[in-house]
């Protein structure tokens, strides 16, 4: 009870008894971000309980199995808004059993704050702990504090497993509603500009659910010698930069979407000879974790500290030691273009496929199966002073390039794609032609075993456009797609 003030005593309840609150029809805004910081005990009794139908749930992203994975399988939910990784609600998705609305991370907070969706009935929101002057959150930020701003009641899950060391480690600033929106005043990622908790009238919370379970952990594909490579050719682009002027001797903050490639690539700074970085990004992982240890980074600011088991045990253990190294912010401010522009971040993110004129998918798989959704990599890809996609040149054992003739989906058009990092190398497409990107592409990303036919259908197309800007034969050009559908492979 130390955790909560005195005049929320009286609102303190069983996980059963607030989710009866939840009624079928209802829109529900959750905390979390990358399968962290979200609730579980309400979540779970709801799907006991199994009467509230027709759900819709708005999450800045991703969420833990027993919300995203359980109110799927039990039917309960009918409407997804946000970015998602769960099996279960995937299938349904591309089932035409769950609705699912792909948004912009920066873009979700916005539209909840214009109310342009679905009205939010409750907002469903894990803490560390609630002081009279709001609630202070875990490992992340995300949509959270819009979730609180808009809806007409809030539950509170108070996770006891959750060390009291979070608190003062948020950043919460509204930047409000146009015309009247305000100036987000960061120019450097360290910088705080707001308070470390949600601001919340006591009265608006209608429960209180205390918990001690645990995140789900977050887990790693193993790296690789390709993804090492991919680290590699990433150092060695950003030393060139360096030394041709381009950037400074500590470059700009960084920024590293979620997974495994990203993960490899940051773990491959701890070699690169770069001290002293920061990050400006919307998920911390574990290679960050060991950069800040190592000197490598001075400064994370994240919206999420997505770690594995271990790492999230060390880093609960000596969370002071962290304390005024990592700053946690929404997803408003993580993801603003205002900030990351003025920043000069330079974004790292990975693409499902991309094509040879520089256009990039990361949400489709064969332009109509949809994987986990946009995420931020727009958000930074539309705006970071250089924005990198990086990713393997095959897939499923190399029957995929990931370097086609046209993506089956387009993300991020060619106008937002700097550079394309592969194991086999580098394509800088700043100031280039789309003639002479596909050149590029075919001759430093692609996988040898597809460059042959890359090429030949790039002589062809440009055969057939007759000087055209951008060479296409697009029957040809999505054969390849219709040939991994027949046959389990592009060659």
């Amino acid at each position: 009870m130390e955790r909560i003030p005195e005049k929320l005593r009286t609102k303190v309840m069983s996980a059963d008894d607030a989710a009866r609150l939840i009624q079928p029809g209802m829109t529900i805004a959750v905390s979390g971000f990358t399968r962290t910081n979200y609730p579980k005990a309400v979540p779970q009794a709801v799907t006991r309980q199994g009467t509230a139908k027709d759900l819709t749930l708005i999450v800045g992203a991703a969420v833990g199995d027993c919300i995203d994975g359980a109110w799927t399988r039990a039917g309960l939910l009918k409407r997804r808004y946000g970015h998602q990784s769960n099996k279960d609600l995937r299938k349904a998705v591309n089932g035409d059993q769950v609705e699912f609305s792909d948004i912009h991370i920066s873009h979700l907070p916005k539209y909840m704050n214009e109310r342009t969706g679905p009205h939010i009935h409750i907002a469903l929101i894990e803490c560390c702990a609630v002081t009279e002057d709001g609630l202070y959150l875990g490992a992340s930020g995300g949509t959270a504090d819009a979730a609180v701003r808009n809806a007409d009641k809030v539950i509170v899950e108070i996770n006891q497993s959750l060390p009291l060391g979070f608190m003062g480690m948020h950043d919460i600033f509204e930047v409000g509603v146009a015309p009247a929106s305000r100036i987000i005043p960061i120019t450097h990622p360290q910088d705080r500009i707001g308070t470390p908790y949600i601001p919340c009238p006591l009265e608006k919370i209608a429960a209180v659910v205390f918990t001690d379970e645990a995140d789900e952990p977050q887990t790693f594909k193993a790296v690789t010698p390709a993804t090492t490579k991919i680290a590699e050719n990433i150092v060695d682009f950003l030393k060139n930069e360096i030394q041709h002027g381009r950037l400074p001797e500590n470059p700009g903050p960084l920024q590293s979407g979620v997974g495994s490639v990203g993960n490899a690539v940051l773990a491959g700074l701890a070699n690169s000879g770069f001290h002293h970085l920061n990050m400006y990004t919307e998920v911390m992982q574990d290679a960050a974790l060991g950069l800040l240890d190592q000197g490598v980074l001075d400064f994370i600011s994240t919206s999420s500290v997505a770690l594995t088991d271990e790492n999230r045990k060390r880093f609960y253990e000596t969370i002071q030691e962290y304390h005024d190294k990592i700053l946690i912010r929404p997803n408003e401010i993580s993801n603003h273009p205002e900030v990351i522009r003025r920043l000069g971040v330079i974004s790292l993110n990975t693409p499902i496929e991309v094509d040879l004129y520089g256009n990039v998918n990361s949400t489709h798989i064969d332009g109509t199966a949809m994987m986990n959704g946009l995420g931020g990599s727009g958000d930074f890809a539309r705006n970071a002073r250089i924005s990198i996609f990086a990713s393997e040149s095959v897939a499923k054992h190399g029957a995929i390039s990931t370097i086609v003739p046209f993506v089956s989906h387009v993300d991020q058009t060619e106008h937002d794609v700097d550079v394309i990092v592969t194991e086999q190398g580098i394509a800088d497409l700043r100031w280039l032609t789309p003639k002479e990107r596909a050149k590029v592409l075919i001759d430093h990303c692609a996988h040898p075993d597809y460059r042959p036919m890359l090429e030949e259908y790039y002589q062809e197309a440009y055969a057939s456009a007759k000087g055209k800007h951008t060479p296409h034969v697009l029957e040809k050009a999505f054969s390849w797609h219709l040939k991994y559908l027949q046959t389990g492979s592009m060659k």
